[in-house]
């Protein structure tokens, strides 16, 4: 009985029947790709397993993607909105990037397991105390993995339009370390943003399991605008400003 109270109503028994293939095949995958992280991980070597699994995640939930422009190919700070759990999978696939997380995600073990495999770090928003080592942390990872997104709406929208850009999720990166790129990235959902987007009181696994109980796929334009430059760069507020005026120029072009 709980169990069917926990279901979202609106999926059909097709839907369900996708939802099911969808989670056998991503749990295969992931069989597939834990061995092969800890083995690379072992003998020290580049290890592509992250970005392969969350990308195949992306692949498996019908995400049919474009891409536009050009991503920096090392040592990229990446500023993304932010509209669904996808927007994760999808970003990691196409440049396997870690992500900063609210340190929320790190009580839930599982949930803890996978971010930490894909180096994500961890910020305690409201511990001012612990501001030097998550610094450091957001540093160390942009150095060992290249790339690094931090979501500045520090929630997630609607996919329409864009919400105010919180300056103080980039303090981390002020100032900016030496050879790191700060490059906005834009996730366009097109017409259907507001029906994919996790907005309201839409329970994270609700979202989840409508998303991979669609028949038809998830249509996202991925655009990587141009890395900003100059007095954009001069401190987290204007890089803020900067990353998110482009950002619209983009949406609403």
């Amino acid at each position: 009985m709980a169990l069917a109270l926990a279901r979202p109503r609106s999926i059909s028994l097709a839907g369900w029947l996708r939802i099911g293939v969808r989670l056998l095949a991503m749990l295969s995958l992931l069989t597939l790709c834990v061995p092969l992280y800890y083995v690379h991980r072992l003998v020290r070597l580049h290890n592509p397993w992250p970005r392969i699994f969350l990308g195949g995640v992306a692949w498996i939930a019908g995400v049919d993607l474009t891409y536009r422009g050009e991503k920096v190919r090392r040592g990229a700070f990446l500023l993304s909105n932010h509209v669904s759990w996808i927007d994760i999978p999808v970003l990691a696939g196409a440049t396997g990037t870690a992500f900063v997380g609210h340190d929320g995600l790190a009580a839930m073990p599982l949930l803890k397991t996978l971010c930490e495999m894909n180096d994500t770090v961890f910020i305690a928003r409201h511990d001012r105390a612990s501001i030097a080592a998550q610094v450091e942390a957001v540093r160390t990872a942009l150095s060992d993995t290249g790339a690094l997104t931090v979501f500045p709406e520090g929630t997630t929208s609607d996919g329409t339009g864009l919400l105010t850009f919180k300056s103080s999720l980039l303090s981390a990166i002020e100032p900016i370390p030496a050879g790191i790129a700060i490059q906005p990235v834009l996730l366009d959902y097109g017409p259907e943003a507001a029906e994919v987007a996790w907005v309201g009181e839409e329970h994270g696994l609700d979202n989840f399991l409508r998303i991979l109980a669609r028949g038809r796929p998830v249509k996202l334009t991925v655009h990587f605008l141009d890395p900003l430059s100059g007095a954009q760069l001069t401190n987290r507020k204007t890089i803020a400003q900067a990353a998110r005026e482009a950002m619209l120029r983009a949406l609403t072009g």
